[in-house]
C-alpha cells in the first residue's frame, strides 16, 4: 500500500509543480496562483488568476490593491471546463495556492472531488467549508524533501 501512495504523492508534486508554471502567465503582480483540473489521468482544464477576457492584463490599481473583478485561477479553470465538452464531475484540482471561500463553492458545484494544494494562505474557510462538503483536501508541500 505504501508503494501506491508514494506513486500518488509523486504524481501530486508533478502537478503542482507543473500548476506552479502555469501561474507565471498571469500578469498580476502580488500574487500568481495556477490551477489544474485532471480527471482519468489528463489535464481537462487549466486557469491562473487575472482580469477576465477582454479586460487590460493589469490586476492590480495604483495602490496595489487587486481589483474586484480579478478572477482566481481555480474559478477561471472551472469556468474553462464548463464550456468545454468535459466534465469536471470526480476530477482532482490542483492549486499552488489554498482556495478562497467563493472558490471552494465553485468547486463543491462544479462536482470536483479532491483538492491538492501546495501554499496555505491566510484564510482557511475555504478548505475547512471544502471538507464540510466531504471533498478530500490535501495539502502538499512541494518543496520538501528536494534535493
Amino acid at each position: 500500500m505504501a508503494k501506491r501512495e508514494d506513486k500518488q504523492l509523486d504524481v501530486d508534486k508533478r502537478y503542482l509543480r507543473m500548476a506552479r508554471i502555469w501561474a507565471e502567465n498571469s500578469y498580476c503582480k502580488r500574487r500568481q496562483v495556477g490551477a489544474l483540473i485532471v480527471k482519468d489521468q489528463m489535464i481537462i482544464s487549466d486557469g491562473y488568476n487575472g482580469t477576465p477576457s477582454g479586460f487590460e492584463n493589469v490586476c492590480e490599481d495604483e495602490n496595489n490593491v487587486t481589483k474586484p473583478y480579478v478572477l482566481h485561477a481555480e474559478a477561471n479553470a472551472i469556468t474553462k471546463v464548463a464550456a468545454s465538452s468535459n466534465s469536471s464531475k470526480g476530477a482532482t484540482i490542483y492549486i499552488t495556492s489554498s482556495p478562497c471561500i467563493e472558490c471552494a463553492k465553485l468547486i463543491i458545484q462544479s462536482g470536483i472531488k479532491r483538492v491538492v494544494y501546495s501554499e496555505k494562505y491566510h484564510a482557511e474557510e475555504g478548505t475547512q467549508l471544502l471538507l464540510y462538503a466531504d471533498i478530500s483536501v490535501d495539502y502538499i508541500d512541494i518543496n520538501e524533501n528536494k534535493q
